[in-house]
């Protein structure tokens, strides 16, 4: 039985080589694959928004604002994903509103789209009110946020802003992902 078996091992193996040099050589000379790769533009999944979503009807200053934060974050060459925690965390800081002194109602010296404060760094009253300025403020502290592409937008915006209120943010992760979508490319 050993012969047997040993002599079929034998034929499936000639016929297998046999195989591979008849086509070896018809393959090598076949029309060749472009090597070239692909490429493929793969964007990473959005979590998803966290928790009740808001949703609030931009006038035009705030659509401008908006444009604004977008061309400030493509200026800084960062991602959609950039854009939209700016986005969300000025439709909470300020309704995309930018706001002067606020008298009384003034969380301390909050100003522009993002409640920047003069008194903590982020730069002189007349910066922090040019929507410029101020989304190349905030991204420039994003950037330091390892891992803020990953993390959810609410940790990454509460990272920046050290709000009293850090589970804010992600009320507005819809409106923001929508906002940047509409017009990323306009």
């Amino acid at each position: 039985m050993n012969t047997i078996f040993r002599k079929s091992m034998l034929s499936v193996a000639g016929l297998a080589f046999a195989g591979g040099v008849f086509a070896g050589p018809i393959a090598a000379h076949a029309n060749p694959v472009d090597a070239n790769p692909v490429a493929v533009a793969v964007q990473s999944a959005a979590p998803k928004p966290q928790g009740e979503q808001s949703h609030i009807t931009l006038n035009d200053e705030q659509t401008a604002n908006v444009k604004a934060i977008i061309a400030a974050t493509k200026k800084a060459g960062l991602p959609e994903r950039a854009a939209v925690i700016s986005i969300a965390t000025s439709l909470q800081e300020s309704k995309l509103e930018n706001l002067g002194h606020l008298g009384d109602r003034n969380d301390h010296d909050s100003l522009g789209l993002f409640q920047q404060r003069p008194s903590s760094g982020w730069g002189t009253p007349e910066q922090i009110t040019d929507p410029e300025y101020s989304t190349t403020a905030f991204l420039k502290g994003l950037k330091q946020v390892d891992g803020w592409q990953d993390m959810p937008l609410t940790d990454a915006a509460q990272t920046v802003q050290v709000s009293a209120y850090p589970d804010a943010y992600a009320q507005w992760e819809q409106q923001a992902t929508d906002l940047v979508a509409q017009h990323w490319n306009s």
